[in-house]
């Protein structure tokens, strides 16, 4: 029987999420509910754990409590066979200190990769929206000999300056720099209208990864950031190949959705994301059970249409009911209530949001528990919302969690 690859997975999940805000104004931007059902550390977890890796530790840091329950409670692995996925806050191993970066997190969480003694250490990213085979990636970095391997996704070279981007050798594999936000992004050989943007995920062989990062410690100068000077070092010393996403193959995946990935940092992208869980034929399927998105949803009843309510083209949750109201083209999180004469369009409404009765909902983000007054408009003037909530360049209305409603 041939050797079982020994594998630690570690997510990153320490960042503030600050052009979420006010998403993340009380949580982590891992823990920010998506999809009516999930939260964004869930859609990681799942390609982690489907690929069959099941020991991950989750670092984290900002605002964390609801990131570390939603782990503990949802996210439990068999302890028999030393399966476990946990979350790890930032513990000042090496001083009076947080993180200053995402390879210092690393750094400071050295134990947990000597406790384990794995040959390869997956290091991904934990807020991005997509399905992908992790062990895929790992077969082409065991065969390439790399000492890391970076997911790349090809992207129009035109938007690739707003990316970290990697340019790559003749062969289309080895790369040769690792570049943030290029004004003149590097285009993939064969493809001059195509380049490579880091997707945040990395497979490291273990040693190699353990003696850059205190190499890395050692130098004055550095940001201590994985993409910023990890895989830069690792580049430089000619150990740096890139995997296509597009190589990728997830089963039950479709010709339409084969390949995505969304960055969901911004509310923008956050809003664009649901719209497209909610077309007759999503651009995200969410409904794959082949490879599963797995997460943890409250006991509660099935959604309920009552008194003449309707939906159309939307997503609704466990536990809501739309009593004589209209709902179009939206995400409906669970235990939502939309009242008599309300009209809800273009918009995600998060866990325990109300809606009174004629109130008109456009193109919104309502947090949890937000409660609607009965004939409020949101998304309706933009000026007036402007002077209330957080309002979008693109104009999404964003209502922070509990936060106050105005008529």
């Amino acid at each position: 029987m041939a050797h079982e690859p020994k594998v630690l997975g570690i997510v990153l999940a320490g960042g503030e999420g600050k052009r979420l805000m006010p998403l993340t104004a009380d949580r982590a931007k891992p823990a920010v509910p998506f999809g009516g059902a999930y939260r964004l550390i869930d859609f990681v977890l799942s390609n982690i754990a489907n690929a069959g890796f099941r020991k991950i530790c989750v670092l984290t840091q900002y605002k964390s409590h609801s990131l570390d329950r939603h782990i503990s409670t949802a996210w439990r692995q068999a302890a028999m066979f030393g399966d476990y996925i946990t979350p790890v806050p930032a513990q000042q191993r090496l001083g009076p200190r947080w993180y200053t970066g995402s390879a210092d997190a690393i750094l400071q969480s050295l134990n947990l990769i000597y406790d384990e003694n794995p040959d390869y250490v997956l290091v991904f990213g934990a807020d991005h929206v997509y399905r992908m085979d992790p062990r895929q990636m790992l077969d082409q970095h065991i065969d390439s000999g790399a000492a890391v391997t970076v997911a790349g996704i090809r992207q129009p070279r035109s938007e690739a300056h707003a990316f970290g981007v990697i340019e790559t050798g003749p062969d289309g594999r080895k790369i040769a720099q690792f570049l943030e936000k290029p004004a003149d992004p590097p285009a993939i050989p064969g493809s001059p209208d195509e380049s490579f943007v880091s997707m945040g995920n990395y497979i490291f062989t273990a040693k190699a990864l353990i003696e850059t990062l205190i190499a890395d410690a050692e130098d004055e100068s550095s940001m201590h950031d994985m993409g910023g000077n990890i895989i830069p070092t690792m580049t430089a010393a000619g150990l740096a190949e890139v995997y296509d996403f597009a190589d990728n193959s997830v089963p039950g995946s479709t010709e339409r959705d084969r390949g995505y990935w969304r960055d969901v940092g911004t509310l923008e992208s956050y809003h664009e994301a649901h719209m497209d869980l909610v077309s007759v034929h999503p651009v995200f399927n969410l409904y794959n059970q082949r490879w599963p998105i797995l997460s943890y949803t409250p006991p509660l009843p099935p959604a309920k249409f009552v008194e003449g309510g309707t939906a159309h083209d939307s997503i609704i949750g466990t536990g809501s009911i739309i009593s004589g109201a209209h709902v179009r083209s939206s995400v409906v999180a669970t235990d939502v209530a939309v009242n008599e004469g309300a009209y809800v369009e273009g918009s995600v409404l998060l866990p325990g949001v109300r809606i009174g009765r004629g109130a008109v909902i456009r193109n919104a983000i309502l947090d949890k528990n937000v409660v609607v007054p009965a004939g409020a408009k949101i998304g309706v003037d933009l000026d007036a919302d402007r002077q209330h909530y957080t309002v979008s360049q693109t104009g999404i209305v964003a209502i922070g969690k509990g936060a106050a409603v105005h008529l």
